[in-house]
């Protein structure tokens, strides 16, 4: 193992599993006694800290959910006072009142200590030049990937999203060896070093990280073919820290490692709210072992994946997230997620990962579009007869392995808008509500 590892990641589960249990107790206790509505909540669960004798008995812990922060907006989850707090983020709040986080001192200490273990796992170090594009400020992408960048050692570009010209200029000008932002930016990026005439393998970028969104492997593989480097999955949410939760390394790039020393991992079945083995998909709860400011317990992430054994590290990983729980359309009847449409798209070699699905209703009946850019080269070699046989081929595989009809737009490159700042808006939904 690489010795910049840290002896926690090579720990045996034993030791893991006693440190997670001493660390559960904390952080149970912590938030029984400092947050009123945590409280509330185990006492009407019927539950007590010190009931948790086992890392099973957390099963019988009530659940936090977004619904949790909103009510107590903005600060009536914080186990410390204002006084101790040197840090709040937000949520965008774009479906109600944003989610409020908030971090003291060691909060922030802790989260550039897991940034920095996290790019390490990529293949990043101190002689590196980071251009971060994710975007400042409430959103806890930028600054948490910057402190963590500065803790490693990295020198950092703190030049947050958008200006997507001005980013290939930096890009040509300073040299950066990483690139981080979300997949979907990375691919604008890519367009526009293309528009440039800048092959791939022309920059000096050997490395991105990038997190914030689902994405496939499928994806992971045309980013890596346009820009020429390693495509490292990064996971986190504001809710349980901000990024750096989980990472991929990049030796074997098979799903995010989770520093389970700061939070422990649940898969559930989201129907039934009880715990499914490892290696069963189902919704992915997490609690923080380590955070004082904000102590989430059995936070119900939505995102839907699998916990794995560890390989580059002891720690468990967890898969590439299938859908976010709330995101899953139910189209005629059939469930369906982003993902599974993307999946399909990028496996036509003419087709590239700018898509848009688009639901609406006629006459009581769901209908399902989906518009997706050629790639740049492909686009004057493409005419309308095999944009059509393209168009029914992806319908077909749609249909067959999704089990939904969808009809297919097979547009110019730069024909869907691109979000530069944020997460990719994959679906619009306009049916009535």
């Amino acid at each position: 193992m690489s010795a910049t590892m840290e002896p926690i990641e090579r720990a045996s589960r034993e030791e893991l599993q006693a440190l997670q249990l001493e660390r559960l107790k904390w952080s149970l206790k912590r938030a029984y006694d400092k947050v009123p509505h945590y409280r509330k909540k185990f006492d009407a669960a019927g539950v007590r800290p010190d009931d948790l004798k086992s890392l099973a008995d957390l099963a019988n812990f009530p659940f936090t959910a977004k619904a949790d922060l909103r009510e107590t907006y903005p600060y009536g989850l914080f186990a410390s006072p204002m006084r101790d707090i040197v840090r709040v983020h937000a949520s965008s709040g774009t479906t109600g009142k944003p989610t409020v986080v908030g971090y003291t001192q060691k909060d922030v200490d802790t989260w550039a200590d897991l940034m920095a273990r996290s790019f390490r796992a990529a293949g990043i170090g101190p002689d590196d030049i980071i251009l971060n594009s994710y975007g400042y400020g409430l959103f806890t992408g930028g600054l948490g990937a910057h402190y963590g960048g500065e803790r490693l050692g990295a020198a950092v570009i703190p030049m947050s999203g958008g200006q997507t010209e001005k980013q290939v200029q930096l890009i040509q000008d300073f040299k950066p060896t990483v690139l981080l932002c979300t997949p979907s930016y990375a691919l604008t990026i890519a367009d526009e070093l293309a528009r440039q005439g800048i092959r791939p393998n022309d920059t000096s970028l050997r490395v991105g990280v990038f997190g914030a969104e689902p994405w496939t492997n499928e994806m992971r593989r045309e980013i890596e073919q346009k820009l020429g480097i390693d495509a490292v999955d990064l996971y986190g949410l504001s809710e349980v820290m901000g990024p750096g939760v989980a990472c991929e390394c990049v030796e074997t790039k098979d799903g995010p490692h989770i520093w389970e020393d700061h939070f422990y991992p649940e898969v559930i079945n989201p129907q039934t709210g009880e715990p499914v083995a490892d290696g069963e998909e189902g919704e992915l709860v997490f609690t923080s072992l380590t955070k004082e400011a904000l102590p989430i317990i059995r936070y119900r992430t939505r995102d839907l994946t699998r916990l794995l054994p560890g390989t580059a590290r002891t720690m468990r990983r967890m898969g590439k997230i299938a859908g976010r729980s709330d995101d899953m359309l139910i189209i005629r009847g059939v469930n369906m997620f982003p993902t599974q449409i993307e999946e399909i798209l990028l496996r036509n070699p003419h087709l590239c990962g700018h898509y848009q699905i688009v639901v609406s209703r006629d006459h009581n009946l769901d209908e399902l579009d989906v518009f997706v850019e050629l790639m740049p080269q492909s686009s004057d070699e493409i005419g309308p007869g095999q944009r059509d046989d393209i168009a029914r081929d992806v319908s077909h595989h749609i249909k067959t392995f999704v089990g939904v009809t969808a009809r297919i737009h097979v547009v110019d490159p730069d024909s869907i808008e691109r979000v530069v700042v944020g997460k990719a808006k994959r679906v619009i939904d306009n049916r009535p509500k």
